[in-house]
């Protein structure tokens, strides 16, 4: 199966939101992957409800949305009306995250959890047939445009092996420094979904760098 490619808004030009947002529909891409940042979790600040719900009156295709935020439970209901068909909160921020999963699927969306770097795929053992998606951040959360961590494939190997000896049918998704270099490595791997920022929206061509990831992981 063809590893879907999720551009990352983030890195989009925020004064054409609304032509980036209808490049992203007409392109090869699968879904649209919104972080939300608190500048508490992570350094940064990224956009808030009004964006999101801006983006997803436009959009056409999956809204996938990546808290990067403290107590993400708050917020569940909040982004569900807001569009989001997945959301993802990171297993870091989450005390209780059995309950967190439970009521992100009670809202109808596909619960996601999202690992940093140094988080072990091991902690999850417990939860992941409870999980749609497990976003590996593959860079240090809070910022577009870092360089990718060499180690994210042995991350992808440790959670496709977890995934498969628990019978569940979770999808690994790897954010973060993502490229036409290591698209390939990162599906042989086991990736499903591939998010692509910078490398996507910095492109004299975002169209033809979407289609280029998507034949590179068919």
């Amino acid at each position: 199966m063809s590893t879907l490619i999720a551009p990352s808004i983030l890195a989009a030009d925020f004064a054409n939101l609304q032509r980036d947002i209808e490049m992203v529909n007409n392109s090869e891409a699968d879904w649209f992957h919104i972080d939300i940042m608190d500048g508490v979790f992570v350094p940064n600040i990224s956009f808030g409800m009004p964006v999101l719900k801006a983006i997803s009156k436009h959009a056409t295709k999956t809204v996938d949305v990546h808290l990067m935020i403290v107590d993400p439970d708050r917020y569940i209901k909040t982004f569900a009306g807001l569009g989001a068909n997945i959301l993802t909160v990171h297993y870091e921020a989450c005390t209780h995250l059995h309950r967190t999963l439970q009521a992100i699927k009670a809202e109808g969306m596909q619960a996601g959890v999202a690992l940093n770097p140094h988080t072990n795929i091991s902690l999850l053992e417990d939860t992941i047939q409870d999980i749609d998606l497990v976003c590996l951040m593959s860079v240090n959360p809070g910022f577009g445009g870092q360089s990718f961590i060499e180690n994210t494939y042995h991350k992808v190997r440790q959670l496709k092996a977890l995934i498969d000896s628990k019978g569940a049918t979770t999808k690994i998704e790897i954010d973060g420094g993502v490229t036409n270099k290591n698209a390939k490595d990162l599906k042989e791997a086991g990736a499903d979904v591939l998010v692509a920022g910078s490398y996507v929206f910095g492109a004299k061509d975002p169209v033809e760098t979407i289609q280029n990831l998507k034949e590179i992981v068919s």
